[in-house]
């Protein structure tokens, strides 16, 4: 991957009939320095100067098949219970030391009893304490409005209401901080575009530290 990616942001506006007339749709467009899409990049909004809506937490799952996580970078709500299902043959050992939460699944098949719940806004890389090359991010935020970029290099966050929102981004190759853009958005129609440079290096498939 190029050193260096563009965050693009196009913003399409239709008012509703009920009682979201206010909210808008942001749709988010993920490249590298040449123009290609980024897929497995986090993107997540939220609202300046207010308090986030409070949105039923919804549940997650993280698979473990071919001795891979599915997916590889997922994204969820502060307070979110995951689970983690192994669906192959062998063992698999589950952990995270990352500060945002650490915790540890050892040896075993099917699906533990108990999820794990993530209740601190942060990165998480998980793996296995058995197969080194296993490796996966989850990307905890304080808002329900996020998703994960698909092949295209695409994400449609939905339901943003009238005002100023930072639009964050971050990537498992983008050492440091996620880059943040602030935007404003209105119930009218409206088209917004937007670059940003984010310095990330080669993808790393090793164990987290």
């Amino acid at each position: 991957m190029p050193a260096a990616c563009l965050l693009a942001v196009l913003v399409g506006m239709t008012p509703a009939l009920s009682v979201q007339a206010l909210a808008a749709n942001l749709a988010v467009a993920v490249r590298d320095g040449e123009g290609r899409a980024v897929a497995d990049a986090a993107v997540w909004a939220a609202r300046r100067g207010a308090a986030q809506s409070s949105q039923a937490v919804v549940g997650a799952t993280i698979d473990q098949r071919d001795r891979t996580f599915v997916p590889f970078v997922s994204i969820v709500q502060t307070g979110t219970a995951v689970r983690f299902p192994n669906n192959d043959t062998v063992r698999h050992h589950v952990y995270s030391f990352s500060p945002a939460k650490v915790f540890s699944l050892k040896l075993y098949l099917g699906t533990p009893a108990e999820p794990v719940v993530f209740d601190r806004p942060g990165r998480v890389v998980l793996g296995c304490n058995i197969h080194d090359r296993m490796l996966a991010y989850v990307y905890v935020v304080d808002t329900p409005h996020f998703g994960v970029s698909g092949s295209d290099g695409w994400v449609r966050l939905e339901n943003l209401q009238e005002g100023d929102w930072d639009v964050m981004v971050a990537h498992p190759d983008h050492e440091g901080e996620p880059v943040t853009s602030r935007i404003a958005i209105s119930r009218r129609d409206a088209r917004h575009e937007l670059s940003l440079a984010i310095p990330a290096t080669s993808r790393k498939r090793m164990s987290p530290r």
